[in-house]
């Protein structure tokens, strides 16, 4: 007799695929035998659009291109899903979209991308418009099996009935005639007043899962013959090794290889534990390069200095300058934000396995498609050549709209037979963010004799990707009001960010926060005790 070890989560796996229910998130990579046979892919049928597969086992899958990061889009897009679909909340089970811009792309940014509270917003008419049109296709081929009018026939929880006999045939028995139809160009969605699932409370889909330990994260990944790496790039940017004790290293029990990128050192290992002693043990000496000596405090000289100089302005009304010099009183004012990290729970981590052939990644994206490019950019393979499973993420926050980690993971991969997770410790990830830059805001305003503001001013300074300060997304998030700000007639909006490197944050909101929460305080405190 043989026997095969079955791990507990693959143990709740087959328990799903042999009995029944919602399957939420995808398991990615090789798994036991015994799992693999009982959770078979579900057999062909229905794919009317990228987003929907309807198996002739009735089995109703959403092909889920945005990532469940702990905002909840596991339960809210479904829903839309279903609700045009007719379907029930529970019927529908997710696995994660591969990469694919030109079938899952975010209309909001162009790729395939989870980010800035989009998702709603940007697949609201999408999903409804795919199950209506999937729904539509079912319902054609019921009325065609039955030789009636579709019109008397109606799709509910995944059945269609015709109403006049009641003969019934679900999605499933439907599914193969509805493939062979052509798919309609245009479709009805329902009437907002008809929602039975949209608008209503619904409990999150993915918790169970996620308190049973079944829900898969990048960090889960468990590959037969894996080997686990633990790393320490350069503290300043710009900075090489500039020696180590590989030796001392290599002596600690389970440290099977030490990986020198010359910027970047990996320690290989057997297990988590044996890759940070290794990591300690080789004591390495970095020369920190052209970047030795900057300091924050340099970077805060530098905005301060920007913000006393003209920048591009995105929005004027009237003589700012001309109504500050008469205004009564001026009150000035610099609000400050400091770096910042996005602080995700579950480290940045990344699992790859790269051959001649080809390359396989394991890791947790808000930008899929861009994970897959920057594996191919750094073996030289063509992107069909590069496979990305994604997962659950451990928090993103924008965090992981970068994809520096799944770069660094690739460049180690390449010097590792075989798959190699890597897996950045907590010091590792809060020292190598893609922090939220420092904000810098110079705030004036200029009162009349009664204390009502005449004039303002708000130069906004950051380092970081100039494009987040743009005037055309200054303008945007400064709509105007009537009169400018509260009734006063003259503003002046400049915004020229200068460059140290390229960084993630929400900036317009923090300049923001600066007038129309903290400087607006500050002057009725100030006028209050005048």
């Amino acid at each position: 007799m043989t026997t095969h070890t079955v791990s507990r989560r693959d143990f709740v796996v087959v328990l799903t695929a042999t009995g029944g229910g919602l399957l939420l998130g995808c398991r990615v990579g090789d798994r036991s035998g015994a799992a693999t046979a009982a959770a078979a892919a579900p057999p062909p049928g229905f794919a009317p659009n990228a987003f929907i597969r309807i198996g002739t086992d009735g089995r109703i899958t959403l092909v889920m291109n945005q990532v469940e990061m702990g905002q909840g889009t596991y339960t809210s897009m479904p829903m839309l899903l279903a609700e045009e679909l007719e379907v029930g909340l529970d019927q529908v089970q997710l696995e994660h979209a591969p990469p694919n811009d030109k079938l899952y792309a975010n209309p909001l940014f162009g790729d395939q991308e989870t980010g800035g509270s989009s998702s709603v917003r940007a697949f609201y008419e999408p999903l409804r418009r795919a199950g209506a049109t999937a729904r539509s296709m079912l319902v054609a081929a019921a009325a065609q099996t039955w030789d009636v009018d579709p019109a008397s026939c109606r799709a509910h929880k995944g059945v269609v009935t015709h109403t006049p006999t009641g003969r019934t045939l679900t999605y499933g028995a439907l599914s193969e005639k509805a493939a062979k139809l052509p798919v309609p160009e245009k479709v009805v969605l329902k009437d907002p007043k008809d929602f039975t699932l949209i608008g209503t409370p619904a409990k999150r889909l993915d918790t169970p899962d996620k308190v049973n330990g079944k829900a898969q994260f990048g960090i889960d990944v468990r590959l037969p013959g894996m080997k686990i790496a633990t790393v320490a790039a350069s503290p300043v940017l710009g900075g090489k090794v500039a020696g180590l004790d590989e030796a001392k290293a290599m002596a600690i029990p389970g440290v099977r290889q030490i990986v020198n990128l010359g910027d970047v050192v990996a320690v290989v290992a057997d297990h988590m534990w044996a890759a940070k002693q290794g990591l300690a043990a080789l004591a390495i000496r970095w020369d920190d390069g052209p970047n030795a000596s900057a300091s924050t405090a340099d970077v805060v000289q530098g905005l301060d200095a920007a913000s006393q100089q003209p920048g591009v302005v995105a929005r004027k009304e009237g003589d700012a300058a001309a109504a500050l010099a008469g205004a009564a009183r001026k009150i000035d004012a610099v609000y400050q934000v400091p770096f910042l990290a996005h602080a995700t729970l579950e480290p940045m981590n990344c699992t790859v396995h790269v051959r001649k052939d080809g390359c396989e990644v394991w890791t947790g994206s808000q930008t899929l498609s861009r994970a897959q490019a920057t594996a191919a950019r750094v073996t030289g393979l063509p992107l069909e050549k590069v496979v990305v499973h994604n997962h659950f993420l451990g928090g993103g926050f924008g965090r992981r709209l970068e994809y520096d980690w799944v770069t660094q993971a690739v460049r180690i991969g390449q010097q590792v037979e075989g798959p190699v997770k890597v897996v950045w410790t907590r010091e590792e990830d809060m020292q190598h963010e893609y922090y939220r830059p420092y904000y810098y805001d110079r705030v004036a305003a200029g009162l009349d004799a009664r204390g009502k503001p005449v004039a303002w001013t708000h130069r906004l300074r950051r380092p970081g990707d100039p494009r987040a300060l743009s005037a055309a997304r200054v303008q945007e998030r400064h709509r105007p009001r009537r009169g400018g700000r509260r009734g006063t007639p003259h503003v002046r909006h400049p915004g020229d960010p200068g460059r140290i490197r390229p960084a993630r944050g929400a900036g317009l909101e923090h300049h923001l926060l600066a007038w129309g929460r903290a400087h607006a305080q500050h002057i009725r405190d100030r006028e209050l005790h005048r």
